[in-house]
């Protein structure tokens, strides 16, 4: 439940959708961006991006949660602002995700923020875990803070708002049913079929090819089938763009029986991948968040999705389709209201600013 903050300017009331203007919306694209470039390094860390402002709305710092058990994106944002001498200018605080107010494995977000002279705090999403949901807005509110919600903001902050759930997405489907996001990654030809001309892998352009590597990039696991192994030994790695950095194996499930593998393609692949076999395609969603994973990525052939969308085992599904006059079209068929799929399209760079792979550009020097 969000609370409705008030703000007092010259004796009058401010609301939420008042305060918003266009440095918070600047911020808030700024912090998404750099959250979705560690996107598929966080598990089972969700990817957060914080940004925080002076009084004048000028974006001082912008930071994200690189992987579990390393800052949040609050604490890197204010270490990189004090590294910079920019600590007293920080006035206002913008967070893709609800600050933490608990200490694990790192101190509370919530009081290294009270610990500056930030005065206003405005929330993406809402922390989705029931135990601590509201504790960190509700600790900002009790010291004095004063607390904006994007869901609060009116219908110019839609896209803001679905941008920051769609980004937690994954981490609120594996905290809330035990299971990882799948979506679904199909190319189809004019006629309809997935299968490429002779001496050829592929019929789509070098721009898909692009996202599906990006795609491979964000997620944390890969799914395919025993089929598309054995048609086209595919490597399944991150190529196209540049990968994390000290990230941990990716898991690699397949779909069908682990004696049909070819043992020359399974030799390579065990060199950077957690590979995985599972007989039944209803498990996959459970092994992902079982090994950590919050999202992986389908790519096999017809068979599998099939399967896949017979037993409902998806989240969403993107479809690549090169028409008879060559032209290439990309749909999304979603089953939530939000989907992390939506950051990485290229129609998502007016929200999130930036290609995920494109370096950071922050902290400013």
């Amino acid at each position: 439940m969000h609370v409705l903050v008030f703000c007092m300017a010259g004796g009058e009331m401010i609301s939420a959708e008042q305060h918003m203007n266009i440095s918070i919306r600047a911020a808030f694209k700024a912090a998404l961006a750099e959250a979705c470039r560690f996107a598929g390094a966080t598990a089972p860390n969700p990817p957060v991006g914080c940004a925080l402002l002076d009084e004048y709305g000028k974006i001082l710092t912008v930071a994200a949660h690189h992987r579990a058990g390393t800052m949040h994106a609050e604490a890197r944002a204010l270490a990189q602002a004090e590294t910079l001498g920019l600590t007293a200018q920080i006035a206002t605080a913008v967070v893709t995700l609800e600050p933490c107010n608990h200490a694990g494995r790192t101190p509370a977000c919530s009081e290294a923020l009270l610990r500056t002279p930030v005065q206003t705090i405005w929330i993406g999403a809402a922390d989705p875990n029931p135990h601590v949901a509201g504790g960190g807005a509700a600790r900002l509110l009790t010291a004095g803070r004063s607390v904006f919600w994007l869901a609060d903001a009116g219908r110019e902050s839609g896209d803001l708002l679905a941008a920051c759930q769609g980004l937690i997405a994954p981490f609120v489907k594996q905290a809330t049913t035990g299971r990882a996001w799948l979506t679904v990654k199909q190319a189809l030809d004019a006629s309809g079929l997935m299968v490429p001309p002779p001496g050829r892998s592929t019929f789509t352009s070098p721009e898909a090819l692009t996202l599906a590597h990006r795609l491979r990039r964000a997620t944390d696991a890969i799914v395919t089938a025993t089929g598309t192994v054995q048609a086209d030994m595919p490597g399944l790695d991150v190529r196209r763009v540049a990968d994390h950095e000290e990230r941990a194996r990716r898991l690699l499930i397949v779909c069908g029986q682990e004696e049909h593998m070819p043992m020359a393609w399974r030799d390579r692949i065990e060199q950077k991948f957690d590979l995985r076999f599972c007989a039944d395609v209803r498990d996959v969603p459970h092994m992902v968040a079982e090994a950590g994973g919050l999202w992986a990525l389908v790519e096999a052939g017809p068979r599998l999705l099939s399967a896949l969308r017979a037993n409902n085992v998806w989240d969403d599904w993107l479809t690549i389709s090169v028409g008879s006059d060559g032209h290439e079209r990309m749909s999304v068929e979603s089953r939530h209201a939000v989907s992390p799929l939506s950051l990485f399209l290229p129609e998502a760079r007016g929200v999130t600013g930036v290609p995920v792979e494109d370096s950071a550009c922050f902290p400013v020097s």
